[in-house]
């Protein structure tokens, strides 16, 4: 793939603008397809729309719809209007969606008859008529009455594009902001070309699908191929009938297409390499060896500030290195020293975890960040010290190679010693028959945390305790705090609505579960079965600890 040469637009909307005189195939949805002409032609009619709805107040336009093609000619129609689209997440319910919409402060949603039921009896503070039905005839009326839209003023580059809600996974989801001058620096070098078709199953609210799909394709005049909702058993025919090159996907999408039946057509595709995040190093392996493209990873955070660029030269499973110019670090959170580089044994195996895991920091970066929308405590908390705190957890190798050790909220301390999640995980995911493994703390009694797993395994295969204590014993880079007192056989790993793993339950139902539980008993090394016997014995231990506390 080559570079386009045009020079780079400096706002999302002069994006969209570059592809008003395209001919060539800009969408393709199910039965139908439009030009880039054609989606630009429609944008400017939601543009008009979105105008003459506004009201007094931040110009924030609530999006509540699947990956239909209405969601391309609002978020375009936006740009060119100069409001921001807030991309609201439906696997949220209830007060919590409520409070997503209200801390925004949305004055009009946008949604359709599939997501309008989400908003029944919600204490919003927009009035009923500022909800609008896309499959209505209200709206339809709208768009009717827009017979030639008027020219727009362009935004200016500081004019904010776009609020995305970060996933949650360690409190409540803050919104990031993204200005039209980010959205168009995202893309000044996109590698793709006009014959290039790029898959995009991951929600539209998500900046995963805005800036390694949507923004790459307006860069480049690539076609979007789009897909309502992600479906494993889908994706093979989506990849053949749209002739796609490329799609873009987080966390255990591709095990669960993996889970599909092999077939002679597996490899009967067009698509030159995927864009997987968090993917399980097995899945990109077995993905590579069942289908052919090769899997990159990388990093970039909704923030924005730390992006780290895959490499096929590089380490499998690795996230790669900084773009030039950014100064990325490893650091330890309480002191801010630097952690020493990661050693590995002749088998490739990490011999220093526990000094070398601490959090991604970038020294110079502040500035890519834009903050979070009305969070000032969160904005405070990300750049303290005058640099940016990515919370998520790496080490850095000798080669300067980045690698993932799991979230701020990963950390695990088990008698005196911290250490992170995810290198536990890949040791664990080594297990025959293990499809998905989840490693995470729950209470202990006497000190710190303890070790739990919840492992996933494939279809038809049984977990034998014995041989997972043999193999337990057999990791020489698990650390001797590493071992889990408890495994979970768990029928599916429970994922958000991008197929991200979510551990918030895990952690919450700790061994309050009906799925099969082994655990170590004190002063045991053998896995034998959890039962209510133990659970109440545990239960008596911790309250009688806790009455012991609060005597002394």
């Amino acid at each position: 793939m080559t570079q386009t040469g045009t020079p780079a637009p400096t706002t999302f909307a002069e994006l969209v603008l570059s592809r008003a005189d395209d001919d060539t195939i800009g969408l393709l949805y199910e039965n139908q397809q439009w030009s880039w002409r054609d989606v630009v032609a429609e944008a400017r009619v939601r543009a008009e729309v979105l105008l003459r709805l506004r009201r007094p107040g931040p110009f924030h336009v609530g999006v509540l719809l699947e990956n239909v093609p209405e969601f391309i000619f609002v978020l375009m129609g936006a740009g060119l209007a100069g409001a921001t689209v807030v991309g609201i997440n439906p696997s949220r319910r209830g007060n919590e969606l409520a409070r997503d919409i209200n801390h925004v402060d949305c004055q009009l949603i946008l949604t359709d008859d599939s997501q309008l039921g989400l908003l029944d009896g919600l204490p919003l503070d927009l009035t009923p008529e500022r909800i609008l039905d896309v499959d209505g005839q209200v709206y339809a009326d709208l768009l009717a009455d827009v017979a030639m839209p008027s020219s727009l003023a362009p935004p200016e580059a500081e004019t904010l594009f776009a609020l995305l809600f970060t996933s949650g996974s360690t409190g409540a989801p803050k919104a990031v902001r993204m200005t039209q001058g980010r959205a168009a620096r995202a893309v000044a070098n996109a590698m793709f070309t006009p014959d290039d078709v790029l898959y995009c199953a991951m929600p539209l609210y998500h900046g995963n699908a805005l800036n390694a799909n949507l923004f790459p394709a307006l860069r480049s005049g690539a076609t979007i191929a789009l897909r309502r909702k992600f479906s494993a058993s889908a994706f093979l025919p989506d990849a053949q009938r749209y002739g796609v090159t490329f799609f873009n996907t987080v966390g255990r999408a591709l095990n669960h297409i993996l889970a599909t039946p092999e077939t002679a057509e597996d490899r009967n595709h067009s698509i030159k390499y995927v864009l997987g995040p968090e993917s399980a190093p097995a899945d990109v392996r077995a993905f590579r060896k069942r289908f052919g493209p090769p899997v990159f990873e990388g990093y970039g955070s909704s923030e924005n500030a730390i992006i780290l660029v895959p490499d096929p030269a590089l380490p499998k499973g690795s996230l790669g290195r900084p773009l030039d110019g950014i100064d990325v670090v490893i650091l330890d959170p309480v002191t801010t020293e630097e952690k020493p580089r990661a050693r590995y044994d002749e088998h490739g195996r990490l011999l220093n975890a526990g000094e070398a895991i601490g959090e991604l920091v970038s020294r110079n970066a502040t500035s890519r960040f834009e903050g979070y929308y009305n969070n000032p405590e969160a904005d405070a908390e990300r750049t303290r010290h005058g640099w940016y705190w990515s919370g998520d957890l790496g080490y850095l190798d000798e080669a300067g190679v980045f690698w993932f050790a799991g979230r701020n909220a990963d950390w695990i301390r088990v008698d005196g010693e911290n250490f992170a999640a995810a290198p536990v995980e890949r040791i664990l995911a080594r297990f025959p028959g293990a499809d998905g493994v989840a490693v995470y703390a729950v209470p202990d009694s006497r000190s710190g945390d303890q070790v739990m797993a919840a492992i996933e395994m494939l279809a038809d295969t049984p977990f034998d305790p014995e041989a997972f204590e043999t193999f337990v014993a057999e990791q020489r880079d698990l650390g001797t705090k590493w071992s889990p007192r408890f495994v979970r056989i768990i029928d599916a790993l429970p994922v958000g609505a991008t197929n991200k793993l979510d551990k918030r339950p895990l952690r919450d139902e700790r061994w309050d579960t009906a799925d099969p539980l082994f655990w170590r008993a004190p002063r045991t090394e053998a896995y034998v079965a959890f039962t209510p016997d133990d659970a109440e014995r545990l239960g008596a231990e911790f309250e009688h600890n806790d009455r012991a506390n609060l005597l002394r």
